[in-house]
């Protein structure tokens, strides 16, 4: 398929509407998200705090770690949490994130059965508070979350983690969607790059539109076999209208945000992007821009009279496959 061709002409690649990093950053990122709100989305506490005060569904905060002299209260801070999350505030593309699914008789264990000490904690906790995994290197401190219970309809699409949904809205409206279902060499992380697969899903319907890993096409999940393109999201619409809604919570024109589905919440907002990849083109088989210039014809009156339903209507009527 043209998208997937090792050489293609950047005039073929214009014609078909795909959008390169270069125009992204100049026309888009640079055009629409003021700088002076990048520190709320690139900082997941401050996107939380926002989120929460917006009414937008987020996962539980279990605690924050700010100190080195706090690192020994990680046992004690989540005695009472059967599953818990434990990430860098600043880090990016899933680095520094531990998961433990449950805990017992002093051992902390992985999605992949692994068992780690109290220690091991802490010293994970250390490094994140060195900066190891933020953006720059600089200093971070640590957020502990609820451990999300991912619904049961994704069994089979993701191997040892959460698959979420990356969302592309650009001034209220969705644009691009597609899931991340994380496998064994991307770590049970739902990162593209790591080698997660990409799957492109249709604006309209929720229903999987074509799957990729390391941008190249595939059907069939490396490790669990199942069919990806039976993939469908539950409560779509429903998790269009949270994404949508982060335009106004967060200021920003042109944003990636990541959705995660918990079995007992629906949609949650996991985190913001002042950045997002391009990638999602591969696996919607489909270019931006397109779609983002249909919406920059619309008049800023016209869109301020557009409540967060109307704009995700419009997006399903406009962007879907049919």
């Amino acid at each position: 398929m043209w998208l997937l061709e090792k050489y293609t002409s950047p005039f073929k690649l214009a014609q078909l509407g795909i959008m390169g990093m270069n125009q992204r950053n100049v026309s888009y990122i640079g055009r629409y998200n003021p700088r002076s709100l990048y520190p709320l989305v690139d900082n997941k506490l401050k996107t939380k705090r926002i989120a929460v005060d917006a009414g937008v569904t987020v996962p539980k905060l279990i605690g924050t770690i700010q100190h080195q002299h706090e690192v020994t209260k990680i046992a004690e801070m989540v005695k009472d949490w059967p599953g818990f999350c434990i990430k860098p505030a600043r880090g990016s593309g899933g680095k520094g994130i531990l998961v433990i699914m449950r805990h017992a008789d002093g051992l902390y264990y992985k999605p992949n059965g692994s068992g780690c000490t109290a220690t091991d904690l802490e010293r994970h906790i250390t490094n994140i508070l060195a900066g190891l995994f933020s953006l720059g290197g600089k200093p971070d401190f640590v957020l502990v979350e609820d451990l999300i219970q991912f619904d049961d309809v994704f069994d089979g699409y993701s191997y040892e983690g959460v698959p979420d949904t990356r969302v592309i809205i650009f001034k209220g409206f969705p644009v691009m969607a597609m899931m991340r279902l994380s496998t064994a060499s991307s770590d049970g992380k739902a990162n593209l790059h790591q080698g997660a697969v990409g799957v492109g899903i249709c604006l309209r319907t929720g229903k999987a539109l074509r799957a990729v890993q390391y941008n190249a096409p595939m059907r069939y999940h490396p490790d669990t076999g199942r069919d990806l393109y039976d993939l469908q999201v539950p409560h779509w619409e429903k998790l269009l209208n949270l994404s949508a809604a982060c335009y106004e919570m967060s200021g920003l024109g042109y944003i990636g945000t990541d959705i995660v589905l918990d079995k007992k919440r629906g949609p949650l907002l996991l985190e913001l992007n002042a950045r997002p990849g391009l990638s999602i083109q591969i696996a919607n088989g489909a270019g931006l821009l397109p779609r983002l210039r249909k919406v920059e014809k619309m008049t800023e009156s016209e869109i301020k009279k557009m409540s967060v339903a109307e704009r995700v209507k419009f997006a399903m009527d406009n962007f879907g496959i049919f």
